[in-house]
């Protein structure tokens, strides 16, 4: 009995050494809650007694229409709280393009967005991720993105939340891109959530046909980060994950002066989502630890 309270009693101290916290993003089980086989409101519970992971990213898919309804988001911020969970941030998809290059699209979409910086204050998280999306060249591109995150960044100011923009496919998938339109807003709560995969910038037939490589667009997205979220996909037999170094990664985000929270964002198929979570976490105290 005492050589496993020992053994507890290490794990513990180990983990308390780490300079970062450790998050969960709910797209880890985005193929569970798609199937209906679990609840949104049980999210914050299962990241504790499942993961002991004590910070929650939602994505506001799970609760597309519940952004208004201050039941149910009170039901959430209440079960965050009740297992002493941090909800930190919402990841909103599918409001439409704030890179949109036509002006009256673009000004729907930062409308659209408010209701989420609404919820994400009411919850108690410090940001939404959203997304630079749009048609047209890079140039063109990036002066819309600019224009549309600044206003929304205008709008999140007001309730103190930041507005953020993860590297997600296309230009944002640039870090020299992104980082130049971020710093082009000029304001001081828009900024990136630099994501250790999703450095693809076109797909092709046979899988990404354009890949910006991500341990430079780590280093160029991390000055102006305000999250950060480790993408896995697959793990080898070692526990290392075959497509990103995390050793190397990890000293890039500390290198940056980074120590708030990294979340687990396990998007593979050769784990179960459980397994793949579990795989994530394991190799983020490890390399976190020696990086540290």
């Amino acid at each position: 009995m005492a050589d496993a309270e020992s053994e507890a009693t290490t794990e513990a101290d180990a983990a308390a050494e780490l300079w970062f916290n450790i998050s969960l993003a709910q797209w880890s089980l985005h193929k569970t809650f798609f199937a209906g086989e679990l609840d949104n409101l049980d999210f914050a519970k299962i990241a504790r007694e499942r993961y002991d992971i004590g910070g929650v990213e939602y994505v506001n898919q799970f609760f597309a229409d519940k952004a208004q309804d201050m039941t149910y988001l009170g039901e959430m911020k209440q079960r965050a709280a009740d297992h002493d969970v941090q909800s930190l941030l919402i990841m909103v998809d599918r409001e439409g393009n704030l890179g949109d290059t036509d002006a009256a699209a673009r000004m729907q979409a930062v409308e659209n967005h408010y209701k989420w910086v609404d919820a994400a204050k009411f919850l108690g998280c410090h940001s939404i991720r959203v997304n630079a999306a749009g048609q047209g060249t890079a140039e063109e591109v990036a002066k819309a993105a600019t224009e549309g995150l600044a206003k929304l960044s205008e709008y999140g100011k007001q309730a103190d939340i930041n507005v953020i923009v993860e590297n997600h496919g296309g230009y944002s998938s640039d870090g020299s891109w992104l980082a130049g339109v971020i710093a082009a807003t000029g304001m001081d709560n828009c900024g990136t959530l630099p994501d250790f995969g999703n450095f693809c910038m076109e797909r092709g037939e046979d899988g990404c046909a354009k890949m910006y490589d991500r341990y430079q667009g780590i280093t160029e997205l991390m000055p102006y980060a305000k999250a950060v979220s480790a993408k896995s996909h697959n793990f080898g037999p070692d526990g290392y994950e075959r497509d990103s170094d995390y050793h190397r990664i990890l000293k890039i985000v500390k290198d940056a002066g980074y120590t708030g929270w990294i979340g687990i964002e396990y998007e593979g198929s050769g784990l179960s989502e459980d397994e793949g979570i579990k795989a994530t976490k394991k190799l983020l105290e490890m390399a976190g630890r020696e990086v540290g």
